[in-house]
């Protein structure tokens, strides 16, 4: 097993990793709209998942991965009202590559944050 950690992502808040290689395959820690330095970005669902995305991605890169060797990604949404909104940032960074999905509605999130995502991913 091998740790993943990157400055370009914020750094975890619990005793957790931001990652996990086992045998080529990533496992993340869910990623909420936390910049790199830690502070909640302001916004609404779609600036949130945005953000996500752009720690996922600092993440992935740190792992050997990207979002094309995504197998399987985890959406936490704290309201499934938002679901269109938050897939449709989604789309943008799955277009041709289309991972499998689970999506969620969940009482809370930490920091009160709109939205998390985790993902597995082959690692190059």
């Amino acid at each position: 097993m091998k740790s993943i950690h990157t400055n370009q992502a914020p750094a975890a808040i619990g005793p957790y990793s931001q990652g996990i290689i086992v045998n080529n395959m990533l496992y993340s820690s869910g990623q909420i709209p936390l910049t790199a330095e830690g502070q909640m970005i302001d916004g609404d669902v779609t600036a949130q998942t945005h953000q996500v995305f752009r720690n996922l991605e600092a993440v992935l890169k740190e792992a050997g991965a990207a979002f094309n060797t995504v197998v399987k990604a985890t959406v936490f949404i704290k309201n499934m009202d938002d679901f269109s909104a938050i897939n449709e940032v989604y789309g943008q960074y799955f277009s041709d590559h289309k991972p499998a999905r689970s999506c969620v509605e969940v009482a809370r999130l930490p920091k009160d944050a709109l939205v998390e995502i985790e993902v597995v991913a082959l690692v190059k």
